[in-house]
């Protein structure tokens, strides 16, 4: 006898249903290697409109992280979206290999000590160790599938980049934007350098908190001083009281003499209470009561050296805490600083680079500052001048990469005066689309309040200040000379130049002094921020390189660049070019665990990307990327990472399905035109590019979760809970070449060529294998990322075949509850075993019915379907149909027998002696095979 299972059209591919992506993966990577893919997409963009994505440079400083892995994957799949869209979107990577987070990891790694290494020495280790470095992250972000230019990256290191550079600086000098000064700058002691407000972080530290007494010297005829009258402050630093120079007081507050435990004491009237309530003390007698501006002029003793504090006028105080009188030491605070310069008080700087103080400290002289506070605190203890202690938790800065407290610092620094183009950054900020849309008002925020920018770094390992000194007249030299001598020098051996020779070398033959015309100079020996570095990069990278275009359409960066990357672009672009160096700016929040906390090792909830990949491939990776709207923080667990492989496992086994049923399928040949087509297959159609408009605007609007659920819905509910389901019986059972199941192989192919294409800038690996194994694909294109983005034809969005899908799909819900009650009441088991009876009562509802009948027993997934004319009435025990239907269903259980090859109950079954469990259908099927016949 025949095996009817031999019979049948079932599902036939080598497309794996385990993805193996570990495995397969670095294949699809070999196989792009070879086929040169990077190059033929340039080959191909050729002549095209060009989009170009700029590619913030990590730091060459260690291994990838999940941040890494977000940021290149959201950047990767916007610039294979614009490739395949139409665009001609070259992708440069690039690397930030100078500065601090080098050094650092080079002398923790090497063991070096860059105080006993000479300079040109240490900045060969340095540059080794950034360039091992972008050769590992290299190939952990072509792991990730991100195609670029990886063979001819830019490095902050190169030589035409670093000329580029200090041609930039001196053009912002040119303009009277860069000048040497003293002022107070984020300091480093664990780094003993000097930081821009980008690289510092605030973090929850614990302080001591001190109220200290500073006798009152002359009260200028306003108050009677004797030994127990004293100006009261407040701080949590106490290492910074031996600065003290001032005692800082609002103009308009009202202060008050008051006598508290014992000792008469100045305070701001609002804060006495809680100033006297310390000391157990609820209502203190008020001996007298002035405005902040008449105390002016009134001089303290400083608690510790014989020298004045004087008492001076800021509007910076605050009655939010404290006694309203600030302590102030102008070399350890900006607004004490500044308030200080008005008054003429000079800076007194104590402490040095390492955070000791010096010798002029006195009895502190040599201590550790962060050390010595217990020792100032017993020191005014000592002297009776402690009014209390306690400790306060509070956030304090720290810096960035080494993680340990900051100081202010007040030394001689080169700034960039943010104040000369503020206007114009504040304005060209207006000019850029910035996504999200709340990016706009965080930059302008931060440009409108930025102070200065610290441009000088006291390391080595960085491109110099291009300065120089006359040692006669004492001049600082720069200008087009100099800069455009020196470009030629970096160019043709980079920095490193400007550390090997002399000042004299390094300036043109025959250079003078402008000022004095001799020609004795000597060299700056500051290097710059490494902010400058990356800042610089618009003009040393779009500028320089052929396929690129300046400005850039896009940058891309997480939302700490708003002070970052962005913020340093921006300021160099519009000092020298009066506008932004970017169209658009798209900010992704940060990765986090499932419980919303930051990544830490100390908290133990790291996870790595390469163990992912090692695991799931880096296509799941690739999933979770777009998984979540990447605007905000992004969680990672391995149990989040185990639902998107669930969520991958069912996207796959809908391509597998698509490709399973395409095995006997030529495009070319078999294909039917739209008009030959069923009801159902130009409802999918219609549904299928929906979803390329769906899509296409979200890769447009930068909203990839959108793309991923788009997709993943279509996949799982459009096309196998609906149309895979119904149309199984016709695939599998009826005739091979059937116009029917040519129709529904149509209808897979098109799904199939569709949705491969707007999945492969998500995942590109996978996108990859079905394309090998979609029919004719790769005689079309090599590779998927060759491929053209899918266009919506309008002809299949009829919106009337819209309107007759919204009654048809109302009408299946309708049916569906009529079917499950009678599978309550035992009447059938699956709905195969089922009759569906429909009674309308209106004449439009049986026209309806009339002109979609044939197509009603698949749709439901019965047997068989009676529309029945308005005149018949329904029997007893027919279901109302709700939403507005006029009409009654009846279920039965199906007349005939079962169909052994369809499962479908069939009144024909039996009526074949040589196949007498077929229905007609399969019958007439199975006797076109081979070996159908009679025996």
């Amino acid at each position: 006898m025949l095996e009817y299972k031999a019979t049948l059209n079932l599902p036939q591919t080598d497309f794996p249903m385990r993805a193996n992506l570990p495995q397969r993966e670095p294949e699809i990577l070999r196989y792009w290697e070879k086929i040169g893919l990077y190059k033929r997409i340039q080959e191909q963009s050729k002549g095209k409109p060009k989009y170009i994505l700029h590619d913030g440079p990590p730091y060459a400083n260690g291994n990838i992280h999940l941040g890494h892995t977000l940021n290149k994957t959201l950047k990767d799949i916007v610039v294979k979206y614009k490739t395949m869209a139409g665009y001609d979107a070259p992708y440069v990577p690039g690397w930030d290999t100078h500065g601090l987070p080098i050094e650092q990891q080079a002398i923790k790694t090497l063991g070096v000590d860059r105080h006993r290494v000479a300079p040109a020495e240490f900045r060969r280790i340095c540059r080794e160790y950034a360039l091992k470095y972008v050769d590992i992250q290299r190939e952990e972000f072509k792991r990730l599938g991100v195609q670029g230019d990886w063979d001819h990256p830019y490095l902050t290191l190169h030589p035409t980049y670093e000329a580029v550079q200090i041609g930039i600086f001196g053009e912002m000098a040119k303009r009277g934007y860069i000048y040497k000064g003293m002022k107070p700058v984020y300091w480093c002691t664990d780094c003993e350098t000097a930081l821009a407000e980008a690289e510092v972080e605030y973090q929850e530290d614990e302080s001591d908190s001190i109220y200290v007494l500073f006798p009152i010297r002359d009260g200028k005829e306003l108050i009677n001083v004797d030994e127990k009258t004293y100006v009261l402050i407040w701080t949590t630093t106490p290492w910074t009281i031996p600065g003290n120079q001032a005692i800082s007081l609002h103009p308009d507050y009202r202060y008050v003499l008051a006598e508290v435990d014992g000792r008469r004491v100045i305070v701001a009237e609002e804060l006495l209470r809680q100033v006297a309530e310390i000391k157990g003390e609820t209502h203190p007698p008020i001996l007298g009561a002035w405005q902040g501006r008449e105390l002016e002029g009134i001089r303290c003793a400083h608690p510790f050296y014989d020298r004045d504090s004087l008492l001076i006028l800021g509007e910076h105080v605050t009655l939010e805490q404290g006694t309203g009188a600030v302590h102030t030491a102008p070399a350890h605070g900006t607004e004490d600083f500044e308030v200080c310069q008005k008054y003429g008080i000079p800076v007194l700087s104590l402490v040095d680079g390492s955070g000791r103080y010096l010798p002029e400290a006195g009895i502190f002289a040599g201590e550790v500052i962060w050390e010595s506070n217990q020792k100032v605190i017993a020191e005014l203890e000592r002297r009776g001048l402690l009014y209390h202690k306690s400790k306060i938790v509070h956030q304090y800065p720290h810096c960035w990469r080494c993680k340990e407290p900051l100081m202010f610092r007040a030394t001689e620094q080169w700034f960039a005066s943010i104040d000369g183009f503020r206007k114009e950054a504040l304005k060209a900020i207006e000019g850029v689309r910035w996504i999200p849309a709340w990016g706009e008002e965080r930059i302008r925020s931060m440009v409108a309040e930025r102070g200065d920018w610290c441009i000088s770094r006291q390391r080595v390992w960085g491109v110099p200040i291009p300065i120089f000194y006359c040692e006669d007249c004492q001049a600082t030299i720069i200008n087009d000379e100099t800069i455009g001598w020196l470009q030629k020098l970096f160019a043709e051996h980079g920095s490193d130049v400007w550390f090997e020779r002399s000042a004299y070398d390094l300036l043109p033959a025959g250079f003078k002094c402008p000022s004095c015309g001799r020609a004795n100079f000597r060299k700056e020996t500051d290097t710059m921020d490494v902010w400058f570095d990356s800042g610089s990069s618009h003009m040393a990278v779009l500028e320089q390189r052929p396929e690129l275009k300046w400005p850039a359409d896009l940058y891309l960066e997480g939302s700490d660049q708003h002070r970052g990357w962005f913020n340093s672009s921006l300021c160099t672009s519009v000092a020298v070019r009066g506008v932004a160096p970017y169209k658009a700016v798209l900010t992704h929040g940060f990765v986090v665990d499932e419980e919303g906390r930051k990544m830490s090792k100390s908290l133990g909830n790291v996870i790595y990307p390469q163990d992912l990949i090692n695991k799931y491939g880096a296509d799941v990776l690739r999933l979770w990327v777009t998984s979540a709207d990447y605007r905000n923080d992004m969680a990672v667990s391995l149990n989040i990472m185990k639902q998107l492989a669930e969520a991958y496992r069912k996207i796959r086994n809908t391509f597998r399905f698509l490709l399973g049923n395409l095995y006997d399928f030529d495009p070319e040949k078999d294909s039917l035109p739209y008009e030959q087509l069923s009801l159902l297959d130009k409802w999918i159609l219609f549904r299928l590019h929906q979803l390329i408009q769906r899509v296409t605007r979200a890769y447009e609007d930068s909203e990839f979760h959108i793309v991923y659920h788009a997709i993943s819905t279509f996949c799982v509910v459009d096309m196998s809970s609906f149309y895979l389901d119904i149309t199984k019986d016709i695939l599998y059972c009826g005739a091979a070449e059937s116009r029917e199941r040519r129709g529904i192989q149509t209808v897979l192919y098109e799904a199939a060529n569709v949705l491969v294409r707007l999945l492969a800038p998500v995942l590109c690996f996978t996108a990859e294998e079905i394309w090998s194994f979609l029919p004719g694909a790769r005689e079309r294109a090599v590779s998927v990322h060759l491929a053209e983005w899918p266009q919506v034809n309008r002809r299949y969005l009829d919106p009337e075949l819209e309107k007759t899908w919204g009654k048809i799909l109302s009408l299946r819900d309708q049916v569906s509850r009529a079917l499950e009650l009678a599978r309550q009441e035992k009447l059938i088991g699956p709905s195969t075993e089922a009759e569906v009876s429909l009674y309308p009562e209106e004449e439009e509802t049986l026209r309806f019915l009339r002109r979609v009948e044939q197509d009603l027993p698949a749709l439901f997934i019965v047997s068989a379907v009676k529309v029945h004319e308005v005149w018949e009435a329904a029997p007893a025990g027919a279901v109302p149909a709700e939403d507005d239907w006029s009409l009654k269903i009846v279920i039965r259980k199906a007349p005939g027998k079962k169909c052994v090859r369809c499962w479908l109950y069939r009144e024909s079954v039996g009526e074949f002696s040589d196949h007498p469990d077929l229905c007609e259908r399969c019958y007439e099927v199975v006797r076109q095979q081979p070996g159908g016949g009679p025996d």
